[in-house]
């Protein structure tokens, strides 16, 4: 039994899996098992996959495409290691990362997994000193203390400062809590963390960048923000929390992202839908809401132009 299982998912991703693969192969820990799952990619990624001469790579393909987090189930599944990670396609792990978790793991058994910091990089594999400052800053990972992670709950779903990619677990823990729940495609690494702390699990953050998270356009669009934004409303819609703090930030943020899909099904042209949560909420933000509605009725060829000139007119 290898002391590490590193999942990686992929989709069509070719050009860029080879570099994930190739960094935990890196590793100054090598007691380790690579499964690369596969959902069902077009590119090459399974020809590709064939050239991998190592024994500690195991393939999954699935010949259809059955969805992010299902395909990450299958990863954890197959996994045999005492401590597990899951990091993306386009990511990398920095060699230290598996020797500096496991360590912390290993001396203190009580401790579920270790988050650590990261780095942001762009498509040549560069990393950006700005963007990476700016990111942690943003998500409050530079004020946040080396050792175990206090009040797990607040700081899991209202900061958000951990990533699961660039997060240890152990493997007992994760299948105690079922990993991540199937059919989701994102908020999954959200959820999975709050579900940690509701089931009182102990954390420990390491503020060392070792891990490579990686920015570029694929990342963004309409059909992205919208997808990402639908789930994003189940996974509010999950919770109720017994704390009126924290209920209070979750009630203000599920209608904020209802507002948001109901602004983006406009943009995108699905009236009915985008029109019926923006008359839902429109208490929200009333300006913004009749705005969008105003929106709803601007011809569909020239819909995506009229958005733009009311989000430079808000920079303005």
């Amino acid at each position: 039994m290898p002391k590490v299982s590193v999942c990686i998912p992929t989709y069509n991703r070719v050009q860029l899996l080879p570099y994930a693969i190739e960094s935990v192969l890196h590793q100054t820990l090598t007691d380790l098992e690579v499964i690369v799952c596969d959902d069902g990619s077009t590119d090459g990624t399974a020809e590709r996959m064939a050239q991998v001469q190592d024994d500690r790579v195991r393939y999954i393909r699935h010949p259809q495409n059955i969805g992010k987090s299902n395909n990450m189930r299958s990863g954890f599944d197959a996994a045999t290691g005492e401590y597990f990670i899951k990091f993306d396609d386009d990511d990398r792990l920095t060699p230290e990362f598996l020797a500096h978790t496991v360590a912390i793991l290993d001396s203190d058994p009580t401790l579920d997994f270790v988050s650590t910091d990261h780095w942001i990089i762009n498509l040549d594999n560069l990393r950006d000193e700005t963007q990476t400052r700016e990111n942690s800053e943003k998500w409050g990972r530079t004020d946040l203390p080396q050792g175990p992670i206090a009040n797990l709950l607040e700081l899991a779903f209202v900061q958000q400062p951990m990533q699961i990619g660039a997060t240890l677990f152990r493997r007992s823990t994760l299948q105690e809590m079922g990993f991540l729940l199937p059919n989701l495609q994102n908020c999954e690494d959200n959820d999975l963390f709050v579900r940690l702390a509701l089931a009182e699990k102990r954390g420990y953050y390491l503020p060392e960048l070792l891990m490579e998270y990686r920015v570029h356009p694929e990342q963004r669009g309409l059909n992205r923000d919208i997808r990402y934004l639908g789930d994003k409303v189940q996974y509010l819609e999950r919770y109720q929390f017994e704390s009126p703090h924290l209920e209070a930030i979750r009630r203000g943020r599920l209608q904020d992202t209802q507002f948001r899909l109901g602004m983006r099904l406009i943009e995108k042209g699905e009236d009915d839908k985008g029109r019926e949560l923006l008359w839902a909420h429109r208490s929200f933000s009333p300006k913004s809401a009749w705005v969008g509605l105003a929106l709803s009725f601007v011809p569909k060829p020239f819909r995506s132009q009229a958005f733009a000139i009311v989000r430079q007119a808000k920079k303005d």
